[in-house]
């Protein structure tokens, strides 16, 4: 009878490619190093394939290794899968779901998810990670989350995606600055190198510039902060103003400043929230579930 290399090995191929050292992989798998590095071995062996190339003080992958762990991680994710079909049976709000969420989102919205799911569907657990889009949209691809919210649009490839809400931006600017502008206001008002952004790997500075039609980009200030707490610092400090979503500014971002947030020129610009997922999941009427939890958290209706 063939011989099958078990899921387990395959795991430690993996973890060992993304630690980039035995020791940390090990830890990551729950496992000592001698335990990891007979599985891969034995792994080795079975394929009769050199899958690592060892010294006595570093490693590298041969290009068949590599190969090797992109099929592995496909073949983890469908056993992933695979699984959730048990987990169906008892319910589709049971078990867990792993989250990714981006810095601009998570810190206003996790936390109500959290409260919300756990009073309506106490049997699922949330699991929740916090990265960049793209480091996400890999995690995705990979297994290793199940479900994602992210800021629209952006390019998803075969992954599937629901709306699930809109999220405004404002202007915020100090008080002061903001009473010496015409209302409505024009871009052409403000200072060259006036508007502070985040950093390009946040998705929200492409959005904000683009669903605000700003296009001098001669008003762009060329620092770049990595969080929305930093750009309510650089503009409280009067040194311009900058885009925020609804979100942020009612979780709180600008409580005990003298920010205002003022409307933008033209239409109402915005950001559109959605979950993304992998579509050979089985765990769709779950996520849709969570949709319906989250839709109200981002667009809440009028008190009265």
């Amino acid at each position: 009878m063939q011989r099958w290399p078990s899921l387990k090995q395959l795991q430690y191929l993996i973890a060992l490619d993304e630690h980039k050292n035995f020791n940390r992989a090990a830890k990551a798998c729950h496992v000592s190093q001698s335990t990891l590095s007979t599985g891969i071995q034995t792994l080795e062996d079975m394929m009769n394939l050199q899958l690592v190339e060892r010294d006595h003080k570093s490693f590298i992958m041969t290009p068949i290794g590599l190969e090797v762990v992109e099929r592995a991680r496909n073949l983890l994710s469908d056993a992933r899968d695979l699984m959730e079909l048990g987990q169906q049976q008892g319910g589709a709000m049971q078990g867990t779901v792993r989250l990714g969420c981006i810095p601009t989102i998570a810190p206003f919205l996790l936390s109500q998810l959290v409260q919300s799911c756990a009073q309506t569907y106490p049997e699922l657990e949330l699991l929740l990670r916090e990265d960049t889009t793209t480091n996400l949209l890999k995690q995705l691809e990979q297994g290793q989350l199940d479900l994602l919210i992210l800021a629209l649009p952006i390019e998803i490839g075969g992954f599937h995606c629901k709306a699930v809400g809109q999220d405004p931006f404002h202007m915020v600017m100090p008080s002061t600055m903001a009473a010496g502008l015409h209302m409505p206001f024009d871009y052409k008002e403000l200072p060259s190198q006036s508007i502070f952004l985040l950093e390009r790997e946040h998705c929200l500075t492409e959005h904000a510039v683009s669903a605000c039609r700003l296009r001098d980009k001669s008003k762009i200030n060329p620092f770049a902060a990595t969080s929305l707490h930093t750009l309510v610092q650089m503009v409280g400090a009067g040194l311009g103003t900058t885009f925020l979503p609804q979100m942020a500014i009612e979780a709180g971002i600008l409580d005990n400043t003298d920010l205002v947030a003022i409307p933008l020129p033209g239409e109402q610009a915005y950001r559109e929230i959605g979950l993304v997922w992998r579509p050979s999941t089985t765990r769709v009427q779950t996520f849709y579930k969570i949709a319906e939890l989250l839709t109200p958290l981002i667009n809440p209706k009028p008190a009265g």
